[in-house]
């Protein structure tokens, strides 16, 4: 019997299924190529998906309705709303389609579902305008695209659904105006326009809307003023206009609003009193006017509404005091009037206010003492009566608010101690009592606060000891300016604590730094009297602060030297230290010295002996060349051409004529400003560069007309500078070498010449360099001698960007002005590029007469870090501080 149940209604399905009409084979066509559902079932009947939970039809088996919820069924994420074809659905009634990532525009289709009576898009990703269509569903009641990113003006259209109860367009990008058209929608009862960029002034034609209990016209850019015919809307129960440019005063005929329970003004321009007939809003649960321009005072007929929950004033201009009516109101539970001129008393009556969680009266004008009656708010969370002019003490009563989680009386004039009875708010997650006048010791019992995380005491006149203080468990500690005493015992900080920061600077504090402390984020204990080692567990801390105390001992590499000044017996090896931040260099000890002697003094000694066994051997083979080529050498008739003590300038001379061909353009490898330069190989050998002048006459009398150089295969400083490839060669120990190598030069010159010779013209063009990268000074064309009976004077003359500023203006040539291109040379050298933007710096540091000390620090750690061989230096084994004497050295030069 059973099995012929079974065969029977299966026959009846295969009948349906074969019998379906025309429409609803289109319809199923259409679910089935939207591809939203997970089937593939090209067979698939009515009576499938009329059973599916987010489908259901009609008696004659066509849809009725479309409800997509992800809480209650499966299907495709993200699809397009073009995909499902909505013009075959002529009996659909409702389409709920919510939170599937819904995308693509509103088919304009849309229009076509004449039954539509309920439409709900929201909480999708869909774009576009609100397509104009809709106005063609007559028999929509509720439509919701709320959610969505769907942009363009509300359409006119939309005031021909008469018919419509709930107009939700909410969080979108909808610009334009508010359609006075939507006035003629009399049956709307709840209208949600918020969350967009609609801008405009609220239409008068809203007073129609007499059925309408919502309205949330919030985070707009509306503008002009309530207008006082929203009084008529007496069947209102929410109104949110918050977050606009609203201005003008709140329309006292809002008092005709009998059945509102929640009003948001807030974030507006507002101006004006408060309405007294505001209190007449009986069933009023939310007030919110904070943010606003009102000033005035406040009205005490706001005492009257004996449901209110939530009032919030604040950041306005109100004045007077707060009116005791207040206290009337037994069901407030949240009361901000933070950031006004309201002076006077804060009025006892609050402490009535037995379901109040929130009491926030910071930032006003109070006066007098804290009244002991707020002990009686047994629910309060919150107590903010901070930057007031509070007096007096802080009432022992406030020990009785066992659900406190955040006390703060900061910034006021409150005195004595601390009250023993705040150890019993052992709820209390915040504390800030700091800039008062308290005085005494800390409370014994403080550590019963174990949810504490952020405390603050600073600046007020708290001594004692703080022992007793578990910081372990805290994030903020500050304590600093007062008058604490005692040493730091390591148990009480925190053992890893990342975020922790701890703040006891300026106090009396003795005693040594702690050798174990945990890993925690800031730890400030400067301006105390901490003395002994500085102790390497500090290297815990993220960031230290210890200066000012009376520390000694090395600096440990973990901690910048700027944290630990004004401890007069901290010392550092560190150049830069000691002379920037005063520090003392480091004592070395008996063994210290013992160490150096062996290490440095023995190694030289041997040295000495060995460098002096070789000169012996090289001597005796030098003498058996000499006495082997005596008759044949013609270096031995000339004298060496390179040698300054032996020097015949006659026979080199006629050489180089030899060589040349007399100057040959044959022999010519260059031509400059001054001369021309030939190639040439000397009798003995030596290939030489020379440089001709072009008939000019230098101003150095006893040099030739021709000047001679060894061949440089390097070529020019400048070249290898510039060269990619030849500066990664070019490493620090050859600069070094390099520019050691042009200071003894000019110092030849400037001190063992007589009369001293002033090259003017040094640049890294006019340094050349060897296969040995052993630097020669070369180009004498603009060399003078300085005659000491004789003004100096002479033209500009040099490479710019070398030539010292003050023989531009002086006209008078002396060694300075090859020290100022020196300078200019080193720190090329050092930065790898012509240094014109530090040398701006230092002519401006000195135009505002800085001292030499001064300039010679001037941004020399920019000079340090801007290196590009820097990383090379480490590898070489030289450190920044050996790099900070370099820079100094060249910034010295350049600032003389």
């Amino acid at each position: 019997m059973w099995m012929l149940f079974v065969l029977i209604l299966g026959l009846m399905v295969e009948t349906q299924s074969s019998t379906m009409t025309p429409s609803l084979q289109t319809e199923a066509n259409a679910i089935l190529n939207s591809g939203w559902w997970h089937t593939s079932n090209e067979r698939f009947s009515i009576s499938i998906y009329c059973n599916w939970s987010d489908i259901s039809c009609n008696k004659d088996g066509t849809i009725k309705s479309i409800h997509i919820d992800p809480q209650y069924t499966e299907v495709v994420w993200g699809n397009d709303f073009a995909t499902l074809n909505l013009s075959f659905f002529h009996n659909l009634e409702s389409l709920v389609i919510k939170s599937i990532g819904l995308q693509g525009t509103i088919p304009k289709e849309i229009g076509l579902l004449s039954m539509l009576t309920h439409l709900d898009l929201s909480d999708n990703s869909l774009s576009g305008e609100v397509p104009p269509s809709l106005k063609y569903l007559t028999k929509l009641t509720h439509l919701d695209m709320s959610g969505n990113t769907l942009s363009g003006d509300i359409p006119l259209s939309l005031g021909k659904l008469r018919r419509l109860k709930h107009l939700d367009i909410s969080y979108n990008n909808i610009h334009g105006f508010i359609p006075r058209e939507l006035g003629f929608i009399k049956d709307l009862i709840a209208l949600n326009l918020s969350n967009n960029e609609i801008e405009g002034e609220i239409p008068l034609s809203l007073r129609n809307l007499t059925k309408l209990t919502h309205l949330d016209l919030g985070n707009n850019l509306i503008l002009g003023e309530i207008p006082s015919s929203l009084g008529n809307l007496r069947q209102l129960e929410y109104l949110d206009i918050s977050f606009n440019n609203i201005n003008g005063s709140i329309p006292p005929e809002l008092e005709f609003l009998k059945n509102l329970t929640t009003m948001s003004l807030f974030h507006n321009r507002f101006k004006g009193d408060i309405p007294s007939s505001l209190g007449k809003l009986n069933q009023l649960e939310y007030l919110d006017i904070s943010f606003n321009n009102i000033n005035g005072f406040i009205p005490p007929e706001l005492g009257f509404l004996k449901n209110l929950i939530a009032l919030s004033l604040s950041n306005n201009r109100f004045q007077g005091e707060i009116p005791s009516s207040l206290g009337k109101l037994n069901q407030l539970e949240y009361l901000d009037i933070s950031f006004n001129n309201i002076n006077g008393f804060i009025p006892p009556e609050l402490g009535f206010l037995k379901n109040l969680t929130t009491l926030n009266l910071f930032n006003n004008r109070f006066k007098g003492e804290i009244p002991s009656s707020l002990g009686n708010l047994n629910q309060l969370e919150v107590l903010d009566i901070s930057h007031n002019n509070i007096q007096g003490i802080i009432p022992p009563e406030l020990g009785f608010l066992k659900n406190l989680t955040r006390l703060n009386l900061s910034n006021n004039r409150l005195n004595r101690n601390l009250p023993i009875s705040l150890s019993n708010l052992t709820q209390l997650d915040y504390l800030d009592i700091s800039n008062n006048y308290l005085n005494g010791s800390l409370p014994p019992n403080v550590n019963q606060l174990t949810k504490l995380r952020v405390l603050l005491l600073n600046n007020n006149f708290i001594s004692g000891t703080f022992s007793l203080i578990n910081l372990s468990r805290l994030e903020t500690v500050d304590i600093s300016h007062n008058l604490l005493q005692g040493k730091l015992p390591s148990n009480i900080f925190p053992t890893e604590n990342y975020e922790a920061s701890i703040d006891l600077s300026h106090n009396l504090i003795s005693g040594e730094i702690p050798s174990q402390l945990g890993h925690f984020f800031q730890f400030n204990l400067s301006n105390n009297n901490l003395t002994g080692m500085v102790p390497q567990s500090l290297c815990n801390v993220t960031y230290v602060n210890i200066s000012y105390n009376d520390l000694k001992g090395n600096i440990p590499n973990c901690i910048d030297p700027h944290t630990i000044i004004g401890n007069k017996d901290v010392c550092s090896d560190i150049l830069y230290d000691q002379i920037k931040l005063h520090f003392q260099p480091c004592k070395k000890s008996n063994k210290a010295i013992h160490n150096v002697v062996v290490v440095v003094v023995v190694p030289i000694i041997m040295i000495l002996i060995l460098a002096f066994s070789l000169l012996m051997c090289l001597k005796f083979r030098h003498n058996s060349i000499k006495n082997k080529h005596a008759n044949t050498t013609t270096t031995a008739k000339n004298g060496d051409l390179f040698c300054l003590w032996n020097y015949d300038g006659k026979i080199a001379y006629d050489d180089i004529i030899k060589a040349t061909e007399d100057f040959d353009m044959r022999y010519c490898i260059g031509t400059g400003a001054y001369g021309s330069v030939y190639k040439a190989q000397l009798p003995c050998g030596k290939i030489v560069a020379l440089k001709k002048l072009h008939g000019y006459e230098a101003e150095v009398p006893s040099f030739d007309e021709s000047f001679r150089n060894e061949y440089m295969e390097k070529g020019s400083l400048f070249s290898i500078l510039y060269d990619d490839v030849e500066a990664m060669e070019f490493n620090w120990r050859k600069r070094l070498n390099i520019v050691k190598g042009v200071a003894f030069a000019l110092s030849y010159l400037h001190h063992d010449c007589n009369p001293s010779i002033v090259h003017r013209d040094v640049s890294s063009n006019n340094i050349l360099l060897n296969s040995e990268w052993q630097p020669t000074v070369s180009d004498f064309g603009t060399a003078r001698l300085l005659q000491h009976d004789s003004s100096n004077r002479t033209i500009v003359a040099g490479t710019i960007g070398y030539i010292a500023p003050e023989l531009a203006y002086t006209m008078v040539v002396s060694e300075k002005c090859d020290i100022y291109s020196f300078g200019v040379v080193a720190l090329e050298c050092l930065i790898g590029k012509h240094p014109e933007e530090i040398l701006s710096s230092l002519q401006l540091a000195s135009t505002q007469s800085m001292k030499l000390c001064e300039i010679q620090e001037y941004d020399v750690d920019s000079v340090v870090w801007c290196n590009r061989v820097f990383g090379k230096v480490l590898n070489n084994g030289y450190g920044r501080g050996h790099v900070k004497n370099f820079a100094i050295s060249a910034i010295t030069s350049a600032a003389l």
